[in-house]
């Protein structure tokens, strides 16, 4: 079983509501929603069709309020007022609807009224097809835009038994043929009258010879130019508009935060939040000085080299400087009481250490002890027990006595003896 597909299900006729709607004050001042408490406005609409998906305030003053089921649709429709205040609601123009590009050779000889009828079942609402002029004369194509009831594009429909994908519709930036700016229409134009071929104001662009310039840029083309990169920009704001079904403020401040800002580059910018250190040595008192080009703050560390000296009157720490690129002039130094500090050879082990160690480890040795030669011969060998300093584990050594040189002198003797660990 496939993924659970929201609404319009493809290739079938579904139910579908109006989710968006904007709510208009009815006065004859003119009046808006600017300047009513908000704690007002959401108690009345939730008292009105209970809690709505949100409610917000747009630039006209007028309220966008979206509902979360249809029972809310049919409700809000039905408002006339909110507490006191005398409004009009209707559903949004665009907000509802959605508009998809298929691609049929099937259809390319059907008339529009037929294809519209029989696409009306599956959710679509208006059919346009796409022309394109060659020669001065319009040739119809195999390409159809449809709009949907519905914000959420279908992934294909059925037109009888052919199956066409859909895509989504993205349009060009709306251009304003008035004072040639981008993001309205010539009806809500408050601006100047600009010709789009010279940018310059007073007159339009019909008969104008002037040289070209664009006034959304200054470059040197027309304000209609494809190559504009003001109007590249306002392309793929609309493109991630209608790709992720986002508000045009939205998508706007979306493409301004990904794109890096004019005359400065990615790579500008690293250098100047990552500073680069640089080793020097000072030949005049031997030391090692990191400089770095990243400007020096109070929270930084300020680097500090002391030097060896018998005396401790003599040491001497580097000055701080306010600018880590700033250098000392050595004749402010006094470096006679500096010493070089060379490798130190590691000091050796005494002789008592050494052979101390070498007592744990190698057997003792009878010949030692002698003092006068006196041959005793032993029927038995002699066998020592140690403990070994490396594995802590009992050896047994076993020696050749048949011929011991053993002392005159009893105590001596003895001593031998017992170290040895020999019974008498």
């Amino acid at each position: 079983m496939g993924p659970v597909k929201k609404p319009p299900f493809s290739g079938q006729s579904t139910p579908n509501f109006d989710a968006f709607f904007i709510i208009k004050r009815s006065t004859e001042t003119d009046e808006n929603f600017g300047n009513v408490s908000p704690f007002l406005v959401e108690k009345a609409i939730t008292g009105s069709v209970g809690v709505v998906t949100s409610t917000k305030l747009m630039r006209s003053g007028d309220l966008l309020v979206e509902v979360a089921s249809r029972k809310q649709a049919q409700q809000i429709l039905k408002l006339h007022h909110l507490s006191t205040i005398p409004v009009s609601v209707r559903p949004h123009e665009t907000l509802n609807t959605s508009k998809g590009v298929i691609t049929c050779g099937r259809l390319l000889n059907l008339p529009i009224e037929e294809i519209r009828q029989e696409f009306s079942g599956q959710g679509v609402h208006d059919v346009r097809r796409i022309n394109i002029r060659r020669n001065g004369e319009l040739i119809p194509t195999k390409h159809f835009i449809l709009t949907f009831n519905t914000p959420r594009l279908p992934e294909y429909i059925k037109a009888g038994y052919v199956r066409c994908s859909v895509r989504p519709y993205i349009p060009n930036p709306l251009r304003c043929f008035k004072c040639q700016r981008f993001g309205h229409s010539k009806t809500n134009c408050r601006g100047t009258l600009t010709c789009a071929r010279c940018a310059v104001a007073g007159h339009e662009s019909t008969g104008c010879t002037a040289v070209e310039k664009c006034i959304n840029c200054q470059g040197k083309h027309t304000s209609f130019s494809r190559s504009c990169p003001k109007w590249e920009l306002e392309k793929e704001v609309v493109t991630l508009k209608f790709k992720n079904n986002i508000s045009f403020p939205e998508a706007r401040r979306l493409v301004k935060a990904r794109t890096p800002i004019e005359g400065q580059s990615y790579a500008s910018v690293v250098d100047k939040n990552h500073p680069v250190y640089q080793t020097t040595h000072c030949p005049h008192c031997n030391y090692v000085v990191t400089m770095s080009n990243f400007p020096s703050t109070s929270k930084s560390p300020e680097p500090v080299a002391i030097a060896s000296s018998s005396d401790t009157k003599n040491k001497n720490i580097l000055p701080k400087s306010s600018s880590p690129t700033t250098a000392v002039s050595p004749d402010s130094q006094d470096s006679s009481g500096f010493q070089i500090v060379k490798n130190r050879k590691k000091p050796k082990l005494s002789s008592k250490i050494q052979s101390l160690n070498d007592n744990q480890i190698k057997p003792v040795t009878a010949s030692k002890f002698l003092k006068s030669p006196s041959k005793v011969l032993l029927s038995a060998p002699i066998v020592t027990q140690h403990k070994s300093s490396k594995n802590k584990t009992d050896q047994n050594e076993t020696y050749n006595a048949n011929a011991v040189n053993l002392p005159s002198d009893s105590r001596v003797r003895g001593e031998l003896l017992q170290t040895l660990n020999l019974s008498m």
